[in-house]
């Protein structure tokens, strides 16, 4: 099996997390935010009441930093626990 390094393994995942959430910044920013929420409630079937509010740069930043910090702790530690399981077994 590969081993992971684990830096590398962070920021991937760090950065895949805090983009993904820089997307849905920019589709509140856009205003399309709102649309894709109802759409995705309406295709499951599901009813409730929510309203996406209005762009914030802090909050959006915020978002982005926290999921980034969030995703580079859980790939660092993902990395380490695949490492530790795939280790070479000498006899």
């Amino acid at each position: 099996m590969a081993h992971l390094n684990p830096t590398r393994t962070a920021l991937a995942v760090g950065v895949f997390l805090g983009g993904w959430h820089v997307l849905w910044s920019l589709l509140v920013a856009l205003r399309l935010a709102q649309p894709l929420y109802d759409f995705i409630l309406w295709a499951h079937m599901m009813h409730l009441q929510l309203t996406i509010g209005p762009f914030d740069a802090v909050a959006a930043t915020t978002l982005f930093v926290v999921t980034f910090i969030i995703g580079c702790v859980t790939g660092f530690v993902f990395a380490l626990v695949w490492n530790w399981f795939h280790r070479s077994v000498t006899v």
